[in-house]
């Protein structure tokens, strides 16, 4: 495809640039999996970022569903190794559209209960490429800090305290250069968020040549 439009000397990929606000920034968190994660494995995909708690009794999992739902559309099936072009009937149908480049991530807010073994339990309940995040208190607020997110999860709260967390409730869309593109909330549907990342997608692929 050829160049993207210009406006005023500017690519369109320059002037969405424009004006975007400043959400995101430098992180080191912790998977369900234990291993260590930093903004800079944001790299290279397209991510989907909700902040949450694992004892959240509803809009929590409300959120983590329609974000699940969503990258499920964008991708594309799973292909058996045998039968390049067929898919594999064993596996479910996700991904749809353009493949794995929407990664689902998962940070936690409730740093004193949601340990590694219980975001790995909680993460098992979405989609199966949602990656889980948790750290001490200093490095939850650093980055919800970062990007903009409000918790109201007491510095000196403990695990066997029995209390709920206020917090943000939007989901952020970031590019594979880790940049903010939109934030989703509550009245923003699957179609919605499915709709905006396909635009944000292709008109990247028209600039860039590439997905990601």
């Amino acid at each position: 495809m050829g160049k993207a439009a210009t406006s005023g000397g500017k690519t369109e990929m320059e002037s969405r640039s424009v004006g975007r606000a400043h959400v995101g920034g430098a992180f080191e968190m912790t998977t369900h999996e234990g291993k260590p994660f930093s903004d800079k494995n944001l790299l290279g995909k397209w991510s989907l970022i909700y902040f949450g708690f694992t004892n959240c009794p509803d809009i929590c999992p409300e959120e983590l569903d329609k974000m699940s739902a969503a990258v499920n559309v964008l991708g594309a099936p799973p292909f058996s190794d045998s039968l390049a072009e067929v898919p594999d009937a064993s596996v479910p149908c996700i991904d749809k559209e353009y493949g794995p480049i929407v990664q689902p991530i998962f940070i936690s807010v409730d740093p004193a209960r949601d340990s590694v073994p219980q975001i790995a339990r909680y993460v098992a309940d979405f989609h199966p490429r949602l990656i889980g995040l948790t750290g001490d208190y200093a490095t939850a607020k650093a980055t919800c800090k970062a990007y903009r997110v409000y918790f109201s999860t007491p510095p000196d709260a403990k695990a066997t305290d029995d209390y709920l967390v206020d917090h943000s409730i939007f989901f952020y869309f970031m590019d594979p250069d880790g940049k903010f593109v939109e934030a989703f909330g509550k009245a923003s549907s699957e179609g919605d968020v499915v709709e905006r990342v396909k635009r944000e997608v292709e008109e990247w692929k028209a600039e860039k040549g590439r997905l990601t």
